[in-house]
């Protein structure tokens, strides 16, 4: 029976909430293997001058570990 972590991550992206949980989730798999899947804990802009220049995720991020 396989045996599962998790580790929480946070990533950010000038172009969408979409796009940085796709930056956090090719960043994690450079380090984890065996990403099985992710679960947005919390989203957030950063604001400068009244426009958005960050969007931010914090993810918990499920991985298998090896035998």
């Amino acid at each position: 029976m396989p045996v599962a972590k998790i580790s929480e991550i946070s990533s950010s992206s000038p172009k969408s909430f979409s796009d940085a949980v796709e930056n956090g989730i090719e960043r994690a798999n450079d380090t984890l293997e065996n990403i099985t899947g992710a679960w947005v804990k919390e989203q957030k802009v950063d604001v400068e001058d009244g426009k958005i220049a960050r969007y931010r995720v914090t993810m918990k991020v499920t991985f298998v570990l090896k035998d």
